[in-house]
């Protein structure tokens, strides 16, 4: 049977006298190279629970057989203090590898297996954001608690079901505040079929640009996602998508397409394009006192990054609305961020540092992923991420600009504490 193995795997797959015994004959098949398994353990080496690898990454098509990657996962399992998260995927491969696992002497319940369907994880975070704006008396704050629960059930060895139900309370009047959605919402509800190197999403899913880090879009829309690639990946998605902050609380049709390079890679680089419809989808929006006629938008975006070594790399990205008689600084976006290091929830005492500047004009993104300084804005921003305790994260954040509709001075102060189980 075939057994390939590089030498630089060597140590992650070493477990105790076991992985001698075995060695000489092996009786598994091998472990196919599209198979979900090898990202899963990709990504707990990165993480830093299985150790051994150069740079956390499989290469080429080099597979291996089921019995090394029980060993690896075997590895895993008894490894202390990881993340929920990481604790998840582990036992994911333990159900998948149980056979394996059990002629390892590691010992699988069929309970176990079952309880595997289903998984509960999640987070709490508090949020502090205090903002002034030139020419204002007043502060404006948030000061806010939210709770995520996210829910994975495993259908089949294909397909996922995947939701998130969310709270918030406002700290300063004690009262429930999520807006529109209610008190507490189930605000993604999809399913994700898996097909070798292709992910499907139905359903109300998350929707990210990897283009630009979120630059453009950072939000949930109901309809289809198509993700082809591991690595370099190529996009597709539509649906319906509804933003208050962009066009005013109406839904739209939304589509796209994204193409990247391989993002683990020292130099990477994308383009995406994004088409939104409604015919009163920004009709007569009323922005810095002019009426703007513009039923669609129509975002077209790169990307760029680069990164120097393990520890600094530079990112950057533009955007821009072709559609509708609007002014170039509220149609065009761009960002330019230099980061240092980041924090790890397994790894305590583990930072992160950025420092950024950013032109986002309100009808250049649709929801972007950024704490200060979102939409309407440019100026520069600088903020940290710290490990205090196992997963838990501490982020503070600051903004110093102008808001681009008004041109007034704008400063702005973030803090929150995340917590992940």
């Amino acid at each position: 049977m075939k057994k390939t193995l590089v030498s630089a795997l060597t140590t992650a797959l070493v477990v105790g006298a076991a992985s001698t015994t075995f060695a000489a004959a092996n009786p598994f098949e091998d472990v196919a190279a599209d198979h979900w398994a090898y990202d899963a353990v990709a990504q707990l080496a990165a993480d830093g629970v299985i150790e051994g690898y150069g740079d956390g990454t499989y290469r080429g098509d080099q597979e291996i057989t089921r019995y090394e990657m029980a060993q690896m996962v075997a590895r895993a399992m008894a490894k202390n203090g990881v993340s929920a998260a990481d604790k998840a995927m582990i036992d994911k491969l333990a159900a998948e590898f149980a056979d394996e696992l059990n002629a390892l002497g590691v010992r699988v319940a069929a309970l176990e297996k079952k309880v595997d369907n289903v998984k509960w994880y999640g987070l709490m975070r508090y949020t502090y954001d205090r903002t002034r704006v030139e020419g204002q008396k007043e502060h404006k704050n948030t000061n806010d608690f939210r709770l995520r629960l996210m829910m994975d059930a495993k259908v089949n060895e294909h397909w996922t079901g995947k939701a998130r139900i969310e709270y918030k309370s406002d700290m300063d009047s004690a009262k429930n505040s999520t807006g529109a959605d209610g008190n507490i919402f189930l605000n993604r509800a999809y399913v994700e079929g898996t097909y070798g190197a292709t992910v499907i999403d139905l359903g109300r899913f998350p929707a990210f640009s990897t283009v630009d880090g979120g630059m453009v879009f950072d939000d949930e829309m109901s309809g289809g996602q198509v993700v082809f690639g591991k690595k370099a990946q190529l996009k597709l998605f539509a649906g319906r998508y509804r933003n208050d902050d962009l066009i005013d609380g109406k839904t739209s049709t939304l589509m796209g397409i994204e193409v990247d390079t391989d993002q683990s890679k020292k130099f990477k680089a994308g383009a995406a394009y994004y088409h939104l419809s409604n015919k009163d989808a920004f009709e007569n929006a009323d922005y810095a006192g002019k009426l703007y006629d513009a039923k669609k938008a129509s975002i077209w975006e790169v990307g760029l990054g680069y990164r120097f070594d393990k520890n600094f790399a530079l990112n950057g990205a533009y955007a821009a609305n072709t559609s509708g008689d609007i002014e170039s600084k509220h149609r065009r976006a761009w960002s330019a961020e230099l980061d240092y290091k980041g924090a790890k929830l397994n790894q305590v005492g583990s930072f992160g540092l950025y420092a950024a500047y950013r032109h986002i004009g309100n009808y250049a993104v649709l929801a972007p992923t950024y704490n200060v300084g979102v939409r309407d804005n440019k100026g520069w921003s600088v903020g940290a991420k710290y490990t205090i305790m196992q997963n838990v994260f501490l982020m503070a954040e600051y903004f110093d600009g102008k808001q681009l509709s008004t041109d007034l001075k704008k400063k702005e102060i973030f803090t929150r504490v995340e917590m992940y189980f």
